[in-house]
């Protein structure tokens, strides 16, 4: 994790922001401080860096990179993003992580943010932050035996008209511009046993949200538009055993805990107006 020192949402570089909602860097704070604090109560080591100066978007490390058995494969963000680059590149390294980088003909790839581990399988999605073409370098430089390409809906002119560009960075837009907003892994496969994962139906193109129902190497959960998109529900950080998690999501959340899965919720408003949230703001090291 790094921090929200800068944080801001003036770039507006996804659907989700809007520049003419102030940010109280304060309460962005005090809540990036609760989320670092649940994790750590949840048994996970985090390791605390600090923020990238005058970058508002610093604060969401999972899109530096997507790290697996000591390799990080690093990102190529959006231009108002880019300054994160190098910073985020010292800061892996300084973990003594083995570092691969993409060829320059791969222009998009969001990290962590759309590529997500489960076990051996990998989910990821295009076309908003990661383009297919990152694909096969994360398949093999990582050594995931799966690699399942997804596809959300993007955002459109009143809801039914062409497809939006972000007219910051000109590319296409999606309220899931990166996957963690649109599914989430809460166990990997072990002893036999599947894995488990949560995603929203909704906002899934027709061809990927039939995959995800007839996939059967994990367990699902369908989480509603509303609480997918309002409340942030899937951008959660879960250790196998307990979820933290956005307040506001109560169906989702009595749904975890039918698993046997314990649920730490918290109110995040402040970080939610840039577009991410607890998933966003941690990179997992040890995938």
């Amino acid at each position: 994790m790094s921090g929200a020192d800068f944080f801001g949402d003036n770039d507006a570089i996804n659907v989700l922001m809007d520049d003419r909602i102030p940010v109280d860097v304060g309460k962005a704070k005090a809540e990036h401080a609760s989320i670092k604090s649940a994790l750590e109560q949840a048994g996970v080591k985090v390791v605390q860096v600090a923020s990238p100066p005058n970058c508002q978007d610093g604060v969401y490390t999972a899109n530096w990179a997507l790290v697996r058995n000591g390799t990080a494969v690093m990102s190529r963000l959006p231009n108002k993003r880019s300054p994160e680059e190098a910073y985020a590149l010292k800061a892996l390294q300084d973990q003594r992580l083995q570092i691969k980088t993409l060829p320059p003909e791969v222009r998009r790839f969001s990290g962590q943010g759309d590529a997500l581990p489960c076990g051996d399988i990998l989910f990821t999605q295009s076309p908003f932050r990661t383009t297919t073409d990152a694909h096969p370098y994360l398949k093999e430089w990582l050594g995931f035996r799966e690699l399942i390409a997804l596809r959300t809906k993007p955002a459109r002119w009143f809801n039914f008209g062409p497809a939006k560009k972000n007219k910051l960075t000109g590319w296409p837009d999606s309220p899931t511009y990166d996957i963690d907003l649109a599914l989430a892994v809460l166990k990997w496969p072990a002893d036999g046993q599947k894995g488990l994962i949560a995603y929203c139906p909704a906002v899934f193109r027709r061809s990927s949200r039939e995959f995800l129902r007839q996939y059967d190497a994990v367990d699902k959960i369908e989480v509603s538009w509303h609480e997918a998109l309002k409340a942030f529900a899937l951008n959660l950080v879960s250790t196998g055993g307990t979820v933290i998690m956005n307040s506001g999501a109560p169906k989702f959340q009595a749904a975890l805990e039918a698993h046997g899965l314990r649920t730490v919720a918290l109110p995040l408003p402040e970080l939610r107006k840039g577009g991410g949230s607890i998933r966003c703001t941690t990179l997992t090291l040890d995938n």
